[in-house]
């Protein structure tokens, strides 16, 4: 199949009931009546004000699964203390959100393509809510293994999640502001993990009982508990599939491919085959791959490394994460701003990646200055480049791929994500305890010179943009 062809072909057809305008939330369509208040036109299309409802409610929902994946791992002397347990057990509590979403990713894919966003993302909170209240059960120093099981069920709900937020955006949202919404929808993971950095070291100190310990997990776990029981009722009563209209061209050509696909029963694996065979995209999978695994390994690892020069320093290390996450959000919306102004996608992917590799070489040459201020500013630094690149992967993905489900494209980056940070962690502990900090973090700054080469190799194939482009044309003149 001639993607590009088909594309623009289907967005052709479908564009010749409308007319043309520029797209913004401001502007009214060209037609003797108003819109009513729900409906925005946008280059003929209408955008309905709800979809800022479904994208904040999916923002606290991916919150309240990845606020978890950090939640043992900041306070891993705390943790290893109370439990009995070795520090090997608790990065593995972080490992298994990378582990378990591997295998999962593919009928994940296929579930979010046949059952579409609402049924989705009811099942990842239904899993969060449900893991979240396991965990609620595992205080004691003998039940570690209860938490685990708690943690391994949340883990297994961001398979939900972490392919929804360019599948939403593209969904709900026209051209002009698709990768802003992108960002948004990120921007929930990232403010979860921000939040699991800064909440258990303040919610669970460093008491010399074990007792107060204890009392101290068990309020931190019915919190996040109480936390994602309320968002499970909200996310049932108010988050909705999709709009009666699609918002752009693009995304019309791709909802009428997909009935032909529907059609000819083309299946989910030709999908996917049409992905692996795309060398562009082949090169995106291994340089979003390292990119974030770098940022998985330097989360998981964070505790150990910045207490080695600053012990006792606990709430500091929580703060130095929600540092980087915090930065890395004002990262994406800066990212997801520049790319719905210029579409230069491909050399934007490259700035941001070439500036993550150099933020990674501050960073590990700055850790032992003596002043844990220092560490906060360069952490700050590397968190705006390296978090803020997240949705910049989605995105060029979602462009290099067009029409194939944007899910798909999603959850294989997510998919190399995992892989690299299973191993990049790995590695990275290894060279932590055995050799030091420097070694480690020099190794992941190779490594994201290795990714910038490959992001400067990846060819400017926007599919997406081109079918817009024609599907606007054709609206315009028909």
């Amino acid at each position: 199949m001639d993607l590009k062809h088909s594309a623009a072909t289907g967005a052709a057809e479908a564009s010749d009931a409308y007319i043309a305008s520029k797209s913004t939330d401001m502007i009214s369509p060209k037609d003797s009546k108003p819109p009513k208040a729900d409906i925005v036109a946008t280059e003929g299309y209408k955008v309905y004000a709800r979809r800022w409802a479904v994208l904040i409610l999916f923002v606290f929902y991916s919150a309240s699964n990845a606020m978890q994946w950090v939640q043992y791992t900041i306070i891993n002397n705390i943790i290893t203390r109370y439990y009995g347990i070795s520090d090997k057990w608790v990065d593995w509590t972080s490992m298994i959100y990378m582990i378990l979403y591997i295998p999962l990713i593919f009928p994940g894919s296929w579930f979010l393509d046949k059952a579409g966003l609402r049924v989705t993302a009811l099942v990842g909170v239904v899993g969060t809510c449900v893991g979240a209240w396991i965990k609620v059960f595992s205080v004691d120093p003998s039940l570690f293994y209860v938490g685990f099981i708690g943690q391994a069920i949340v883990a297994l709900a961001q398979v939900c999640i972490l392919s929804l937020p360019a599948r939403l955006a593209a969904v709900w949202f026209g051209p002009d502001q698709v990768s802003s919404a992108t960002s948004v929808g990120v921007f929930g993971n990232q403010l979860g993990v921000a939040m699991g950095f800064v909440l258990p070291p303040m919610l669970v100190p460093n008491s010399e009982s074990l007792d107060t310990v204890g009392k101290d997990l068990q309020m931190m776990f019915y919190l996040v508990a109480g936390l994602t029981s309320v968002l499970l009722v909200l996310m049932a009563i108010f988050f909705q599939d999709k709009p009666p209209t699609p918002p752009s061209a693009a995304q019309e050509a791709a909802q009428r491919l997909e009935g032909l696909a529907a059609e000819d029963q083309v299946s989910f694996m030709q999908s996917l085959k049409n992905l692996m065979t795309n060398r562009n995209f082949i090169f995106l999978l291994l340089s979003y791959g390292i990119n974030v695994g770098v940022f998985y390994a330097i989360s998981t690892l964070l505790n150990p490394v910045v207490l080695k020069y600053y012990p006792g320093h606990e709430v500091d290390t929580g703060r130095i994460g929600l540092s980087i996450v915090l930065a890395g959000m004002l990262g994406s919306v800066v990212s997801g701003i520049v790319l719905d102004k210029t579409h230069k996608f491909k050399e934007t992917t490259l700035a941001v990646y070439a500036l993550s590799m150099v933020g990674m070489w501050i960073f590990t040459f700055t850790l032992d200055t003596g002043h844990i201020a220092v560490v906060y500013l360069t952490a700050s630094l590397l968190g705006f480049f390296m978090t803020g690149y997240l949705p910049v992967g989605f995105e060029f993905g979602a462009e290099l791929t067009f029409p194939e489900p944007e899910g798909t494209s999603s959850g294989l980056l997510n998919a190399s994500a995992q892989t690299f940070g299973i191993c990049f962690t790995l590695f990275y502990s290894e060279l932590f305890y055995s050799y030091g900090d420097v070694p480690a973090n020099v190794a992941m700054a190779l490594m994201l010179i290795l990714g910038t080469a490959i992001t400067a190799a990846t060819r400017s194939d926007l599919r997406r943009q081109n079918a817009q482009v024609v599907g606007s044309n054709a609206a315009s003149n028909p």
